[in-house]
């Protein structure tokens, strides 16, 4: 096979989802430096601290609340919290946008973090509240107006179901913490708008503007307001003949083309 017929040539590697994988492998390089160079002496710094831990004139802990999510355990720990993030978080940052996405996450971060410091004994660690966050905006993916997907209602009761079941058995893990996510997740899943929709949204507003420009020069030229049929006739002007469009001489071409 020739270099130029090669398939693989033309496949490359992309950063498709930036929010994502930045989260990932920071993640990732804090559990490398805790574990391996540190010796477990960095994980107290991203860990939510309980209510009993929790000072407010102490800086740090606000620190803590925010940036629990980036602090594991473990390899276990971070690979199951992972395995969630990366196979759902690139599905949801293409619906909801990089920015928004990052801003659900550190939202839901500050709730599930003062939700702990507030109620929970122990500190917490890790990003299961993201996860699940993300596994309830994910069954939303195919919502529509006045619905409410049955895919949603049976991850909801199995997801908080299971955390009430496993609740006895629960150790460095704040049940409480998930079903904030989980819902934090459902409430982002109502409020929140695609991508598809903020865009048609500006397309529609930007389409507005330009007709009223072109009535506004219009007048400018006639010194009277173009009624709704001129109006129209002039915009089918400008789609459909490109030899006015494409004119120099504005006013000939609305003299000749428009009947006032």
């Amino acid at each position: 096979m020739s270099k130029k017929n090669n398939p693989l040539k033309k496949i490359r590697i992309t950063y498709n989802a930036p929010v994502t994988l930045s989260f990932t492998i920071i993640a990732a390089i804090i559990l490398i430096l805790d574990q391996w160079i540190f010796k477990n002496l960095i994980i107290s710094w991203f860990a939510a601290p309980s209510r009993d831990l929790f000072e407010i004139s102490n800086i740090t802990n606000y620190f803590r609340i925010l940036f629990h999510v980036l602090g594991h355990s473990g390899w276990e720990h971070l690979l199951s919290n992972m395995a969630f993030v990366l196979l759902l978080g690139p599905v949801v940052e293409e619906r909801y946008g990089s920015a928004l996405l990052g801003i659900m996450m550190c939202t839901t971060s500050a709730v599930t973090g003062v939700l702990n410091a507030c109620f929970s004994a122990s500190m917490l660690v890790g990003c299961s509240d993201i996860a699940f966050m993300l596994i309830l905006l994910t069954s939303f993916t195919s919502i529509k107006k006045c619905e409410i997907p049955l895919t949603f209602i049976l991850i909801l009761a199995l997801y908080i179901g299971r955390e009430i079941v496993n609740s006895k058995d629960a150790q460095n893990i704040s049940v409480l913490a998930h079903i904030a996510g989980g819902l934090c997740g459902s409430l982002f899943a109502f409020l929140a708008s695609p991508k598809s929709s903020r865009k048609k949204k500006v397309d529609s507003d930007e389409a507005i503007d330009t007709r009223q420009k072109k009535e506004k020069k219009a007048k400018s030229i006639y010194g009277k307001t173009l009624d709704k049929d001129s109006s129209a006739r002039l915009e089918e002007i400008d789609q459909q003949s490109p030899r006015f469009a494409s004119s120099n001489n504005e006013e000939a071409m609305l003299w000749g083309s428009i009947d006032l």
